[in-house]
């Protein structure tokens, strides 16, 4: 499985293939050659043995056949020594053998030979080994005609053949060796190969991370159409976030009227004594405005990691801006924020969870809201508490549940609609969100963000 997953393991597997038949290719070729070599190589020492018994060859005037000086190779001296020669006297029809061929003779095909000309011949010898012959037509004049004499030397094959086992020995080794170099070779030319994809990841990463935009299209040419391929699909996808969040915020612009409507709607059936028709009415319009405002929210986050955002500056945009609200007035922020801290979320999603949770704790502080935050194992932690009522074990529970409604009316459906939108921003920059009582005797909202 992990083989078919990479294209690095896949193309060195492939090469490692292709070497293989290559070098085992190679070493059937290099014996080949070395065995031509070698039976050329030894078929110039029987021409040479066959020119020597030649040159020493010797005819009496009554026609005994002799040698004047034997070859000095001594397996032609020794029983079945590998080595034989043999001389026919085909006019006088007598006969030299060397002593290697003990009692036995060279098996010759009847073939006509021409004086001058080497004859090479496959044959059986006296052990039943192969043999390689030379053999040659000598013409010797005696008493005014000449004697054909049929010079044959013959070698056992075996010895060639183990020759050629040694030689394919040594050389596997060789090639072994030569096949991992070129395999180290294959996988840096490799690795150098797909250095622009590990280059155009890098970048994916930078884009996930907020470093980047886009990615770089200085790549080489066959990279150039995917790069171009992502940056046109990250280019139609801010177009379509973009689009989409134009058209939550016509939906919620259009429907700002109706509602404005119905409230005035609400307000002359309260003046009519109709209250009980109104409240569910004025329920059910507040339930419209949660679902309206979340969705909005939902809109505007950016989602990935942005770039780093200050911390401490949007939280005191944020404090300011409640302080003017007649429910801000009458409660006391108290931040502990350093002033370095900084997570990477979008500006504006950062400002939307921290309203919503500074909003949520002034709505239902009774004095005193504070705020802490900090960075600890490369996370970016924020808590913010209050002196309220708080929320019940079970209510925190089901805030935090997975799937739950939040926008139930009343006091704890506010809170619930601001925790929504937080939890949603949350989601989408991979961050967490824990409910606990606090010291203070409300509710503690702590989020966790990557820093």
């Amino acid at each position: 499985m992990k083989l078919l997953g990479s294209l690095r393991l896949r193309l060195v597997a492939f090469a490692a293939l292709v070497m293989a038949v290559a070098l085992v290719a190679a070493g059937f070729g290099l014996t080949a050659l070395f065995s031509r070599h070698l039976e050329r190589r030894v078929g110039q020492e029987l021409d040479t043995h066959i020119a020597q018994l030649s040159g020493s060859l010797r005819i009496a005037a009554d026609g005994t056949l002799s040698l004047a000086r034997e070859p000095a190779d001594p397996r032609f001296a020794r029983v079945y020594g590998g080595l034989y020669w043999q001389v026919a006297d085909q006019t006088a029809g007598r006969e030299l053998r060397s002593r290697s061929l003990w009692d036995s003779e060279l098996q010759l095909p009847a073939d006509p030979l021409h004086p001058g000309t080497i004859h090479v011949h496959d044959s059986t010898g006296p052990d039943g080994a192969p043999l390689l012959v030379h053999e040659q037509l000598v013409l010797v004049p005696v008493a005014g005609r000449d004697h054909e004499l049929r010079v044959s030397v013959a070698i056992n094959r075996q010895e060639l053949a183990a020759l050629e086992q040694g030689f394919a020995r040594d050389v596997t080794p060789a090639l072994a060796l030569l096949g991992l170099v070129l395999l180290a070779g294959f996988a840096v030319q490799i690795g150098a190969g797909l250095k622009p994809m590990r280059a155009v990841r890098a970048g994916l990463a930078d884009i996930r991370e907020g470093r980047a935009r886009r990615l770089a299209e200085a790549v080489p040419s066959e990279v150039a159409p995917l790069v171009r391929e992502i940056n046109e699909l990250l280019d139609t996808q801010d177009a379509d976030m973009a689009r989409a969040r134009d058209r939550a915020a016509d939906l919620a612009h259009g429907l700002k009227t109706p509602l404005t409507a119905l409230d005035s709607d609400i307000a002359r059936l309260r003046e009519k004594g109709e209250t009980a028709i109104a409240a569910d009415i004025d329920e059910l319009a507040a339930r419209m405005r949660r679902h309206m405002e979340r969705e909005l929210a939902r809109a505007r986050i950016r989602h990935g990691r942005a770039a780093a955002t200050p911390v401490a500056t949007t939280l005191s945009g944020i404090v300011r801006t409640l302080q003017r609200t007649p429910k801000g007035e009458a409660v006391a922020f108290d931040t502990d924020v350093p002033a370095d801290l900084s997570v990477h979320v979008d500006a504006d999603d950062i400002a939307e969870l921290l309203g919503n949770l500074l909003e949520n704790a002034a709505r239902h502080a009774k004095g005193r809201v504070a705020v802490g935050a900090g960075r600890s194992e490369g996370k970016v932690s924020i808590a913010v508490e209050d002196d309220g009522p708080g929320l019940g074990e079970d209510a925190r529970a089901a805030v935090l549940a997975r799937g739950k409604r939040l926008d139930e009316a009343g006091a704890a459906g506010a809170a619930g609609l601001g925790l929504a939108i937080v939890q949603d921003i949350l989601a989408a920059y991979g961050g967490e969100l824990s409910l606990d009582r606090s010291p203070l005797g409300g509710l503690r909202a702590a989020v966790t963000l990557p820093g």
